[in-house]
């Protein structure tokens, strides 16, 4: 057996220690994750830190650090791979954009504990669980911070839902209307809203807005024959 005449015990407990390290560090990691009930949890960062770390230690005793390195590369993009199966978008939200970053970050510790960097993983699991646990309350108070419409950089619709006979005469009354406000209209869609209805959706032009201008506009539409509803509404970019 080739094992026999290849086995060393240094390099067997070397590997070793590379694979606890990774999964005491990975443990740590996901167990925050887990206690927050996040899509992966102990398990999962765990085994992501534990199968970075015997990649990087398997390429290490193969082709020394060149090979680790070009290891580590491929590790880096295949947890792109994992991490967007835990992105999740619904409707205007996109949620386990941060899970995603931490199972990308737990790849890291492994790696670094594969390449015998015992300390540095450690120091990178400890700024992981600072930045997932220590910048909440930030996080919080920043949330609470009353949003102004005229700093926010954001797409903004104005939406006109209209009779079908109003649809022409309501279309270009709502861009001259808007771009007489000083809003120009980047671009107009029509939409079917049901119980024969149309929906108009002009999109602005990206600029800073006056959310009282845009009521007034909302106020003289909603005057005019035809006109069902009339409202705007703001989406950030990012």
């Amino acid at each position: 057996m080739r094992f026999l005449t290849t086995f060393q015990l240094y390099d067997f407990l070397d590997t070793l220690v590379s694979l606890a390290s990774a999964f005491v560090l990975g443990t740590l990691i996901g167990a925050e994750r887990q206690y927050r009930q996040r899509t992966a949890g102990l398990r999962t960062n765990v085994l992501v830190a534990v199968g970075a770390a015997a990649f990087v230690d398997l390429a290490m005793h193969l082709s020394g650090n060149d090979g680790a390195v070009r290891v580590i590369a491929y590790v880096v993009s295949g947890i792109g791979f994992l991490g967007a199966g835990v992105i999740m978008k619904q409707g205007m939200d996109v949620r386990g954009l941060n899970t995603a970053a931490t199972l990308w970050a737990s790849a890291a510790v492994g790696s670094c504990a594969g390449a015998d960097m015992i300390a540095q993983a450690a120091a990178l699991t400890v700024f992981i669980l600072a930045g997932n646990t220590l910048l909440r309350p930030l996080v919080n108070a920043i949330n609470r911070i009353p949003v102004n419409e005229q700093a926010l950089e954001a797409t903004y619709q104005f939406k006109l839902t209209v009779t079908p006979e109003a649809l022409p005469d309501m279309r270009d009354r709502l861009v001259e209307r808007l771009e007489s406000a000083k809003y120009p209209v980047a671009d107009v869609d029509v939409v079917e809203h049901g119980d024969d209805l149309l929906e108009i959706v002009a999109t602005l032009v990206s600029t800073a807005i006056e959310p009282r201008e845009l009521d007034e506009v909302v106020t003289d539409l909603e005057r005019l024959p035809g006109v069902r509803h009339a409202t705007w509404e703001v989406s950030t970019r990012d």
